[in-house]
């Protein structure tokens, strides 16, 4: 049973989706200078900062929180 979350900006996204995305918006030095986390700052990829990011929860709330602060936010300059 699949439960909607219409108020969680995280409802469906994939971990490897926020990384993929955070990477192509910030680079790999970018996320390291926002997140000091060794996973973007030595030999950085996706795959070895999805392995450390699902076994480390307060890292993984770190990089979930830059995802919704870059890309949830509502533009209070468009109204619809």
């Amino acid at each position: 049973m699949q439960e909607s979350q219409p108020n969680n900006p995280l409802h469906g996204v994939k971990l490897a989706d926020i990384v993929e995305a955070l990477e192509a918006h910030y680079g790999w030095e970018g996320l390291a200078e926002r997140i000091d986390i060794n996973c973007f700052k030595n030999d950085p990829s996706v795959k070895s900062s999805l392995k450390f990011l699902r076994k480390t929860p307060w890292a993984r709330s770190k990089v979930e929180a830059l995802y919704i602060a870059t890309f949830c936010q509502e533009n209070p300059w468009i109204k619809s």
